[in-house]
Order: C-alpha cells, then structure tokens, then sequence
C-alpha cells in the first residue's frame, strides 16, 4: 500500500489533454493523498533535481492521446510509471468527446467525470 500516488496528466493542447489535467486536478482536490506531476516541469529539468521526488511514489501516466508523452518524457528522465491511462482510447468506447482544448462544455465534463471513475478504480489499488 502507497501512502501517496503521483498522477501524471498530459499537458498537451489536445481536448484530451484539458481532460486529463481536469480529471486529475478534481482527484486532487478531493484526495490529500494525490500529488499531481507538471510535465513541463518535469521536461525542462535537464539537470534531474526533480528525480528524487519523482521516484518517491507510484506514478499513474495520463495521456491525452495516443502520442504517450508523459510515459516518453517519464522514460527519458529514466522514471518508471507503474500504469497508464490512455485518455483518447477510453472515451472512444463511450458516445462522448471533448470538443475544445481551452474550455470544457457538457461533453467535456463528461469526459471528465469517465475519467475520473476510472482513475478512481486504479487508485483504490493503491489505498
């Protein structure tokens, strides 16, 4: 059992990528035993400062689409992930879609909440 699990959410300009940032962010605040990973962060730390804490606690990768930059980014930082949501793969098998990489609308929220229940039922692996 994990005391903490770290959520990595995909921070590209895809509707997909708003999804998993919100997704994560309202597990967050609903969870004090989230903490949540700035790939951006994480990708310009060239001198690997971040890397003790990244190997701290079980990450969950959240990508957006099929590109899979946070297990990419995580890999080249030599950081293991121990699963990984992809965001575009689950909502297709639901009649809904995020229309906007900015703003959410009623499907966005949707989305989110698919979202959110499927990383609920991975963390209650952990806790």
């Amino acid at each position: 059992m994990a005391d903490k699990i770290a959520l990595a959410p995909c921070n590209g300009m895809s509707p997909n990528g708003l999804i998993s940032r919100v997704a994560v962010g309202d597990l967050k605040k609903e969870n004090g035993n989230i903490i949540s990973i700035c790939m951006g962060s994480t990708s310009a730390d060239i001198e690997g400062k971040n890397n003790e804490m990244l190997k701290k606690y079980p990450i969950v990768a959240v990508n957006g689409c099929s590109n899979n930059c946070v297990n990419k980014i995580l890999k080249n930082k030599g950081i293991d992930v121990c699963t990984t949501l992809p965001v575009s793969e689950i909502l297709d098998d639901f009649n809904v879609s995020a229309n906007d990489p900015f703003r959410l609308d009623t499907q966005g929220e949707e989305c989110v909440k698919i979202i959110v229940e499927k990383l609920s039922k991975i963390m209650s692996d952990f806790f």
